[in-house]
């Protein structure tokens, strides 16, 4: 299959699974594009930033809203996620792999990064995705049954990659 994705009960534990992934597909030469994402706590703050890590060398860009130290809800500012998808479309042509942080509410919706996933998709470029275990039925869902979903272990991640990567002659 060529569209995977992992996926990890834990607040920020798929966020890490996949940031450890994606060093070790790096350290082995695939040429990435996409999204990681960090997630800073700050001592004042009940919920912690968002941080998208544009691969494959950034920026960094903050796509939670700082709404105070008491506010709830979805802190999401979906302005910077759109900077974020522009940027990665910008980038598909050099990669031999897609790599989007997470399939959360936005593309849920259908919105998000679900038009690139499309377009990778439609260049034969394989696509690993981080769904929030809230979304799972609606990735697969968008999938069609085209998705596979690989264990949550960087080393198992990194073999799907190099098996699946794009060809440099794709």
């Amino acid at each position: 299959m060529m569209l995977a994705c992992v996926s990890v009960a834990g607040k920020g534990l798929t966020d890490a699974c996949l940031a450890q992934a994606v060093a070790l597909i790096q350290a082995q030469g695939v040429r990435l594009v996409g999204t990681v994402q960090s997630n800073p706590q700050r001592a004042d703050r009940r919920r912690c930033d968002m941080d998208l890590h544009i691969l494959p060398d950034g920026p960094v860009l903050r796509i939670s809203e700082d709404r105070g130290a008491h506010a709830r809800g979805c802190l999401l500012d979906a302005g910077v996620l759109e900077a974020a998808v522009a940027a990665t479309l910008d980038r598909l042509d050099r990669a031999e792999l897609l790599v989007v942080n997470k399939f959360g509410k936005q593309e849920a919706e259908g919105r998000g990064f679900v038009p690139v996933i499309a377009e990778a998709m439609a260049r034969g470029l394989p696509v690993l995705v981080g769904v929030n275990p809230l979304n799972h039925g609606a990735f697969h869902a968008f999938a069609g049954g085209l998705a596979h979903d690989l264990a949550a272990d960087a080393n198992t991640i990194t073999a799907w990659a190099i098996a699946h990567r794009r060809s440099h002659a794709a």
